[in-house]
């Protein structure tokens, strides 16, 4: 099978990269520059807002997977924010409009989106079909606000493309943890073998996530299951407090302490790392309702088990 994937040069790229290729899968990134982080994966160069020679990829590949768009871990300035809508809104018109074209289009289109989308809540999880859209809601900062518009324009941009013969999925997808460099879950690692790995905050947001191995075969999931479309939770199917998330994390390293960070502390932090205190305070509780009944069994539901796993390979790997 040939699987194209836009934007596929990060961690979460080099993840399914990994994972199709030890399938026997062609793979395909297009990237603005360098190199994929995976092995034996060919790199197509791209921009991401109009169509070139780029196009040809997608012509009779059976899937696309577009993880396109500026990382979100920045400062939420009027230029940041215009240049993570942009990127995520163009590449998802150009590759449907290069899907649109296709003489024989790709059967599936798997678009990454964001469990940002949901509220700021502690009350009930969301899910697929009764989670609440955030915007507005009580005790989340209105900048918090900017995130969740960028998703629904992504989410928007995908359901407006014109490919009838091509299914689409919308990832709302948590973090995906591996124990790859500069990746979500090496970071939060670094925090803990520094004893800085205690509670965010109050530690009651809630905290999804969903490891690579099942990340990769959720994705394979949605690809043979043709019923499934729209939007879909790509996550565990149980999120925790931070508090509780953090604990764990801890304890998979054999790590006995871990400084807390109260919110103002996180605040003066992420001015200096130009990042933003959204991406540790907002309670992101998420759960994968639509994959579950639709028949797919976790490898990893729980998070303590997902941290021993991935603590024993960054162990090993270093």
């Amino acid at each position: 099978m040939k699987i194209v994937i836009p934007g596929g040069s990060g961690q979460i790229g080099a993840v399914l990269s990994r994972g199709w290729r030890a399938q026997g899968h062609e793979v395909v990134v297009l990237a603005r520059g360098g190199a994929c982080l995976a092995r034996d994966v060919r790199v197509v160069p791209w921009d991401g807002h109009t169509l070139g020679a780029w196009a040809r990829e997608i012509d009779g590949a059976e899937v696309v997977v577009n993880l396109a768009g500026r990382s979100v871990n920045c400062r939420y300035n009027k230029n940041n924010l215009r240049a993570m809508m942009d990127s995520r809104v163009d590449s998802t018109r150009v590759v449907g409009e290069a899907i649109a074209a296709a003489a024989r289009p790709p059967r599936v289109w798997l678009q990454s989106s964001t469990a940002t989308i949901y509220a700021h809540r502690f009350d009930a999880a969301n899910d697929e079909q009764t989670g609440l859209i955030g915007g507005g809601e009580p005790g989340a900062p209105p900048l918090w606000d900017k995130s969740i518009e960028i998703a629904k324009a992504w989410e928007r941009t995908l359901s407006q493309a014109p490919t009838p013969h091509t299914r689409k999925v919308a990832l709302r997808s948590a973090m995906t943890m591996s124990p790859d460099q500069a990746g979500i879950f090496d970071t939060l690692l670094g925090l803990v073998k520094k004893g800085l790995g205690g509670t965010c905050g109050n530690g009651r947001q809630f905290v999804s996530w969903i490891h690579e191995e099942d990340f990769v075969r959720a994705l394979d999931f949605i690809i043979a299951h043709e019923d499934l479309a729209g939007a879909i939770n790509l996550c565990a199917p149980n999120p925790l407090p931070n508090a509780e998330f953090m604990r764990a994390l801890r304890k998979a390293w054999s790590m006995p302490i871990g400084l807390p960070a109260p919110a103002p502390l996180l605040a003066v932090g992420a001015v200096f790392l130009r990042t933003e205190t959204e991406l540790i305070l907002k309670s992101r509780r998420v759960v994968p309702t639509r994959l579950l009944d639709a028949g797919y069994s976790f490898v990893y539901p729980e998070w303590s088990s997902a941290a021993r796993e991935l603590c024993t390979r960054s162990r090993a790997a270093r």
